[in-house]
């Protein structure tokens, strides 16, 4: 029989990674959905997948779409394998420790955590009566946060986020000079000199943070190795960092451009949560999920050959229409997401992925966004964009604001 292949594109000009589809991706989620669900880019020899029904697939067929691509995408700078990679009895057992210190009693004490460092760090930024909300307030709050989690000096969020930068540039770049490529390992190196130390020092006198529990932990009775645990706390520290900045900015931006439902949150906040769920589902911070096939996979007549890498368009399959009624439309009352669901493997929105390696830390990010959210709603009056200000996002494989100025009045007392 002869093997299906792929049809022509209405468009053969046109490229995912050309820069009028990094300008607005969401402008061209349409037309790939109904003209290219299966779209080929030649340039990086991998195929874009954007119509949800095929990511849903794509991500809980375990067998048939692998995570191998992260043994070149991220294992080079995790300095070891990941959660994601892991299968059958390791990944569950390690799943459930990370698990543990997301949900819980741990959480309701990250809820301590993360209320504090937002307070510290709105506190001199409030007399300003501006910020920019990303970078003033919600990188520098990200990474604080994450390495409280951890049980790491949160003074030092200033070389850690550098070398993250370099550990998430190397995971997302679609392409990479071999200058960057080299300055992303040696980040990734100096990321891994400042954690030995520490696991060491841990295995000797644990605490109750998450590092002494992945140190005192076993794997069929056997401990983990040095290099095991150094790849699971960066992967926290990068699941944990990179998104949280980018989901705030975004959630700001959508109240701000829908004012109607912006007041409706700042009236009800039992609202804040829907807002959260509907700005993930809307504008996910994480747009791209890479699988490898592992055997030849066809998708509406096109066959996506065995050993291709194949990216799930998190972003186009999160407004296919198939699923959401009006899926442009921001939309926090929308009957077809629901609130409860949408932090749980039953999620709707693929905003946190789905299947076997759906993101762990789905409730904290809830609780993390829910509790600085409504503090900054109950500390800022008049929220605007900032005059002059020109709003942009970047990324291609994560996206968000690269700023979000505003202009307040300080709600005192």
């Amino acid at each position: 029989m002869t093997p299906l292949t792929a049809p022509p594109r209405a468009n053969p000009r046109f490229s995912i990674l050309s820069e009028e589809f990094a300008a607005a991706p969401e402008r061209h989620f349409g037309w790939l959905r109904e003209h290219a669900p299966v779209h080929h880019e030649p340039a990086v020899d991998a195929w874009f997948l954007s119509r949800h029904r095929d990511v849903h697939r794509v991500l809980t067929d375990h067998e048939a779409f692998t995570t191998a691509t992260l043994q070149v995408r991220a294992e080079p700078v995790m300095r070891g394998p990941v959660l994601a990679q892991m299968t059958g009895a390791e990944h569950t057992a390690k799943r459930k420790i990370v698990v543990r210190a997301f949900t819980g009693t741990a959480l309701r004490e990250q809820v301590r955590t993360v209320r504090a460092n937002a307070v510290e760090l709105l506190g001199p930024l409030l007399a300003e009566g501006r910020m920019d909300l990303v970078n003033d307030f919600g990188k520098p709050f990200a990474v604080r946060v994450t390495l409280d989690l951890l049980g790491l000096d949160r003074q030092d969020w200033r070389p850690v986020s550098h070398w993250l930068a370099g550990v998430g540039e190397f995971i997302t770049a679609i392409g990479l000079s071999e200058e960057r490529r080299q300055d992303c390992l040696a980040r990734a190196g100096e990321l891994e000199s400042y954690l030995v130390p520490v696991i060491e020092q841990r295995r000797r006198r644990p605490g109750d943070d998450l590092i002494s529990a992945l140190c005192t932990a076993e794997f069929d009775g056997i401990a983990m190795s040095t290099r095991e645990i150094t790849a699971l706390v960066v992967n926290i520290l990068v699941a944990a960092v990179e998104p949280a900045d980018k989901t705030l900015g975004l959630l700001f931006k959508q109240l701000l451009d829908h004012p109607e439902q912006f007041a409706q949150v700042r009236r009800d906040p039992a609202l804040l949560p829907a807002a959260i769920a509907e700005t993930l589902r809307r504008t996910p911070p994480v747009q791209l999920i890479p699988r490898l096939a592992e055997r030849d996979a066809e998708f509406d007549g096109t066959v996506v050959p065995a050993g291709a890498t194949v990216f799930c368009m998190i972003g186009a399959a999160n407004r296919d229409p198939a699923v959401f009624a009006d899926p442009d439309a921001f939309d926090l009352h929308r009957a077809d997401l629901g609130t409860a669901r949408s932090f749980t493997a039953a999620a709707q929105h693929l905003a946190f992925g789905t299947g076997l390696h759906q993101c762990v830390g789905a409730a904290f990010a809830r609780a993390e966004i829910e509790t600085v959210a409504a503090l900054l709603l109950a500390q800022l009056d008049q929220v605007r964009l900032s005059p002059g200000f020109e709003y942009r996002e970047t990324g291609l494989y994560t996206r968000g604001p690269v700023a979000l100025v505003l202009d307040f009045t300080p709600v005192h007392g």
